[in-house]
């Protein structure tokens, strides 16, 4: 773990009106007990399993995000403690975390997560087909959901041009989602960037940056 580089990016993300979400897939809980001691309280995983080991080795006051795809049978594991859902990408996941917040009294936030890559293997909302789903009046009926903003992955890729292209797609989604479907202040985060590419994404709007590599390295 490279405590530097973490204050290093800490501050770069500070200055652009941005929240970093410290990434601990495979990170040794040493490692990130050192990130915790030095202030960082943002963690997120990939994985159910993996975040419920982490929760009970690291103190009670950190706010826990799930990043990767959730399976519906595994909500109710995480329902009672979860700060933020990143990766809701259908209306059959968002009624079941609904149905799960009801049961233990939650209003659980969520964000969107819309396909925007040219990546095969990532997932999201086709963003036409979420707009029509929106019509839908079951997204009313999600009361124990708070939809606070988009999430997306660009295609994993050294080409700069098409990475840009793709979070300002987002950005796009955002705004058009905001204007004529969540016109209200909670309403306002964009989940995107990650080790290889954040710099772009803070560049593109991005409210909050996924990092685990350049910190861990």
């Amino acid at each position: 773990m490279n405590l530097e580089n973490y204050l290093n990016i800490q501050e770069e993300v500070t200055l652009s009106n941005s929240k970093l979400i410290v990434v601990t897939k495979n990170q040794l809980i040493d490692d990130v007990s050192k990130l915790y001691q030095a202030g960082c309280r943002q963690f997120a995983e990939n994985r159910v399993q993996e975040l419920l080991k982490k929760k009970e080795q690291l103190p009670k006051d950190v706010q826990w995000h799930l990043i990767g795809s959730l399976q519906k049978n595994k909500v109710s594991q995480i329902i009672n403690f979860i700060t933020l859902i990143h990766s809701v990408d259908s209306l059959e996941l968002a009624v079941e975390i609904n149905k799960r917040a009801k049961e233990v009294d939650r209003i659980v936030d969520i964000l969107l997560q819309i396909y925007i890559s040219h990546d095969e293997t990532k997932h999201g909302f086709d963003f036409e087909l979420l707009l029509d789903s929106l019509n839908q009046k079951k997204w009313n009926e999600l009361s124990h959901i708070n939809i606070v903003g988009v999430m997306g992955m660009a295609s994993f890729s050294e080409d700069k041009v098409l990475i840009a292209s793709e979070f300002q797609f987002l950005h796009n989604c955002f705004s058009t989602l905001k204007d004529n479907y969540f016109n209200r202040s909670t309403f306002k985060e964009i989940s995107m960037g990650m080790s290889s590419d954040y710099k772009l994404a803070l560049q593109h709007g991005s409210t909050m940056v996924r990092i685990g590599s350049s910190i861990f390295a």
